[in-house]
């Protein structure tokens, strides 16, 4: 493994689970931590765009160009995730198992589908 790869690794883990942690105060009215919790998923977020600078800098790369088909696979990313989400929270939170699954399912499938959506098929 590349040594930028290893980094952009352990920074994107770091911020994810710090984005995802800050999600999880906010939202969570049992923890009682939502300004908290907005400020991890913050740090999370600003993390998260550091370490694609860092990447690209010691990949001697240029930022991704933002056009509107970059545009448009980001939104079906940020959807996929969020039918993960409720999913995951239909069977954990709401304790709706049968159809937390499902709807789990088909987020875990439409982010498999971004795979040939930006690789392509050949």
């Amino acid at each position: 493994m590349k040594k930028s790869s290893f980094i952009a690794l352990l920074m994107g883990t770091v911020s994810g689970v710090l984005f995802a942690l800050g999600m999880c105060m906010a939202l969570l009215p049992e923890w009682n931590a939502f300004m908290e919790g907005v400020i991890f998923g913050g740090i999370g977020l600003v993390l998260g765009v550091i370490t694609l600078l860092v990447w690209c800098k010691m990949e001697n790369k240029k930022l991704p160009k933002m056009n509107g088909k970059s545009i448009l696979r980001i939104l079906y990313a940020v959807g996929a995730i969020l039918v993960l989400g409720v999913g995951m929270c239909m069977c954990l939170v709401w304790e709706q198992i049968v159809w937390g699954t499902l709807i789990g399912l088909l987020g875990i499938v439409m982010l498999i589908a971004l795979i040939p959506m930006i690789k392509g098929i050949k």
